[in-house]
């Protein structure tokens, strides 16, 4: 079809006012699927391939003539800071036409709110915290508000598909449709999909319209990548004279500005307009200090800018602004909150500290560069101390570039990504939202709340008799109560935690207590220490002045140094397929063209290290006397059921003591068994049919998600058993490992 010919005259003069000659194929694709058909629609293409403009351009025309009477699409991001940069794009693309963008989170302004209660109409952005708090607080007008709702976007689709996050997202999704009476089309976007399949089914989950994913054929990327591997003192990898067992101590001549691989950062840095990624909030804050000391050190100007999740709005808003300002170059230290699709200008190049946890993760950080023409840049930096001189085998083995190497070989060789995951038992989220459609609706019967809750997609594994299970606490416990009338409401209990502002997410909150330096918001922080000590937020170091507990307040003044900070971040869970791809690395002899001098000589040092103890070859290596440690390449959850099938079903057979692990890389253990009786035990023991809630012991209750305190430790240990510990690959990983080593 003519795509062109099919959009709004205003859409039309907007592509000839910015000089598009012609239109990506992912637009072309999209138009086709939203015109012709009445499908959901997921758009899937690389960073920067214009997706927003594919979806928006077809919607806009179709609502274009329509009377503005009710909100007509919903876009629900991840992040404010998303909606906050989308805002700007739609605003300008709905300049001429009477179109209004309306956006609603914690940071818009009641005036505006009152708005769009008043005159709903044209594209309301939200996150799904806030359309939590509007199903809970604004219930009554949720028929008047999307009476005539059309289409629903979910931006950085991929962001949801592994968590209750998500769970939550769709089932307001489901619960806002049928509230509304409305059955509008769900256009779904990401750049990192693997399975396209997978994750159209879950963005179609609870519709009654087909999903389709259209595939095009995008431009061939060509990405500026490097890896590079530093010890955290010299000698490096690739020295002549390295010899591990020499290695000298830090000396006290500057020893806090001796880290080579800042040190690299902040040379490659230097004007130039640039992102640092870290895992964690604690490593964010340490890196931006190290690198504003150097400008220190150097008598250079502050060249730094900090962005996380505990910083204050105004902090974060300032960096991104810098980062949009062409003529402003700064390099910014960031964590996850960066790494989805805000547009923050040219940027020249990503750097990353050690590999993160997920190749969609690692797409979306490089994906922050290479905009307006250029391919993306990046980094990856890995540090790491140099062994102790009788550091055992595991010791030995630079985890992080192995992890770094298998996250892009997997989607250079595969383009695979992280599937979606369906938490089969999500017990925490059907709490959660049992108790939002009590305080949205009020008084309901068993069998209305059953109707209402157990229907929602996400809730597809749960069985009614879990669900009575999980009735019968809460009202044991005082969550909900009975009326006269023999309905349930929100008990007392239930009201304490549903009318907290924070009761709107799902995901983990830390009780955080927000820092003032005279005047300005600094940030939050979790547990401040004594009057007197020191913290360290926004890149900087404060002394705690005065600490008032009630309103949750830290007030400070800055002083000169660097101290480690902390967030209580807890990383992620790491797929199977990476470290089955991290074994391979190991064993290959492949020299991959992105890694630098340093990185070759570590991995073929790695490599070396490794041949001589058996690896990978062999999973099971003898440490010495009685100790073992075994090499499962296995992901995180099938390596916490492989923790307790040995602990639980064969420590007594094999006499196991003195277990450690470090989770998903390897175990160690003493044990009175040999090689062959470790594998014919193990062996068996996977082999057989048990039940996963063996592998829970006796009065352990798993507590991980938000709300698991308020469930009764039934649902909480079969949560575990089935939906956490990931049995399946587990017996498979022991099958294998049996086939290789037992002879």
């Amino acid at each position: 079809m003519d795509v062109f010919s099919h959009y709004a005259p205003f859409i039309q003069d907007y592509i000839y006012e910015h000089g598009w000659q012609n239109l990506r194929p992912i637009q072309v694709a999209a138009a086709e699927e939203i015109f012709n058909t009445d499908h959901n629609v997921l758009l899937s293409a690389s960073t920067a391939s214009g997706k927003t403009e594919a979806a928006f351009f077809p919607i806009l025309s179709d609502i274009y003539n329509e009377p503005q009477d009710s909100v007509k699409v919903l876009y629900i991001a991840p992040l404010k800071a998303l909606i906050n940069d989308q805002y700007d794009r739609l605003t300008d693309l709905c300049t001429d036409v009477d179109i209004p963008v309306w956006r609603w989170h914690g940071d818009v302004a009641q005036t505006q709110k009152r708005k769009l209660l008043k005159h709903p109409s044209g594209i309301l952005q939200i996150t799904p915290e806030s359309l939590e708090s509007f199903m809970i607080n604004k219930h009554m007008d949720i028929p008047h508000l999307f009476g005539g709702l059309k289409y629903i976007v979910v931006d950085e689709l991929h962001s949801f598909l592994r968590s209750d996050r998500g769970g939550q997202t769709f089932c307001l999704i489901e619960r806002l449709s049928k509230l509304a009476n409305v059955n509008p089309r769900r256009i779904g976007l990401s750049a990192t999909i693997g399975n396209l399949t997978d994750a159209s089914k879950f963005l179609g989950a609870g519709s009654s319209r087909k999903t389709v994913a259209p595939k095009v054929q995008n431009t061939p990327q060509i990405w500026h990548l490097s890896m590079e591997h530093f010890y955290k003192t010299d000698p490096q990898a690739s020295s002549k004279d390295f010899d591990p067992s020499k290695v000298e101590p830090k000396t006290d001549k500057a020893p806090e500005l001796a880290d080579p691989g800042i040190g690299y950062i902040f040379e490659h840095t230097r004007g130039k307009k640039c992102l640092v990624f870290t895992n964690s909030r604690e490593e964010c804050e340490a890196v931006c200090q190290e690198l504003r000391a150097y400008c220190a050190y150097n008598h250079e100007p502050d060249r730094f800018m900090i962005h996380h999740g505990n910083l204050s709005p105004a902090l974060r808003e300032t960096a991104e602004a810098a980062m949009k300002d062409d003529d402003v170059y700064m390099t910014t230290c960031a964590t996850a909150t960066l790494e989805l699709g805000i547009d923050i200008g040219q940027l020249e190049s990503a750097f990353q500290i050690d590999a993160p946890f997920t190749v969609s993760g690692f797409l979306q950080r490089m994906g922050r560069t290479g905009r307006r023409g250029n391919p993306p840049e990046m980094h990856f930096v890995m540090r790491e101390e140099h062994p102790e001189s009788r550091a055992m085998l595991p010791e030995l083995i630079p985890w992080p570039l192995l992890q770094g190497i298998a996250l892009v070989q997997l989607y250079a060789e595969e383009k695979w990504v992280e599937p979606p995951e369906p938490n089969r038992l999500p017990y925490s989220l059907l709490y959660h939202q049992t108790m939002s459609t009590l305080a949205s609706s009020g008084e309901m019967t068993p069998a209305e709340l059953a109707s209402r809750v157990l229907t929602l997609s996400y809730f597809h594994n749960v069985s009614q008799e879990d669900y009575k299970v999980l009735l019968k606490h809460l009202l044991k416990t005082d969550h909900i109560e009975w009326t006269e009338n023999g309905g349930l409401i929100v008990g007392l209990a239930g009201e304490k935690v549903v009318n907290n502002f924070k009761f709107y997410a799902v995901f983990q909150e830390n009780e955080e207590f927000s820092v003032h330096a005279g005047s300005e918001e600094l940030g939050t922080i979790v547990k401040p220490p004594p009057v007197g000590d020191k913290i360290a937020i926004a890149g900087r170091v404060w002394v705690v002045e005065d600490v008032d507990i009630k309103r949750h307040q830290v007030y400070c003044h800055e002083v000169k140094g660097r101290i480690p900070a902390f967030f209580g971040d807890v990383p992620g869970d790491i797929q199977p397929k990476i470290l089955q791809r991290m074994k391979k690395v190991l064993s290959e002899k492949t020299m991959y063209p992105y890694l630098m001098q340093n990185a070759k000589a570590r991995l073929t040092q790695a490599r070396d290290t490794a041949a001589l103890a058996g690896l990978p070859k062999k999973n099971l290596i003898k440490l010495g006397g009685n100790m073992w440690c075994l090499f499962p390449w296995t992901g995180t959850y099938a390596f916490l059921a492989l923790e307790r099938l040995i602990k639980i079903k064969c420590g007594k057979q094999l006499n196991i003591r003195g277990f450690n692990s470090s989770r998903p890389y390897f175990m160690y253990f003493a044990m009175d068994a040999d090689e062959q009786d470790f594998w014919r035990i193990i062996g068996e023991e996977a082999a057989k049919d048990f039940d996963p809630l063996e592998l829970v012991y006796p009065n352990e209750v798993p507590g991980i998600d938000k709300y698991d305190q308020y469930l009764p430790k039934d649902l909480l240990r079969k949560e575990f058993a089935y939906s956490v510990l990931d049995i399946k690959e587990m017996k498979r990983c022991v099958k294998q490992m049996v086939k290789e080593n037992l002879v």
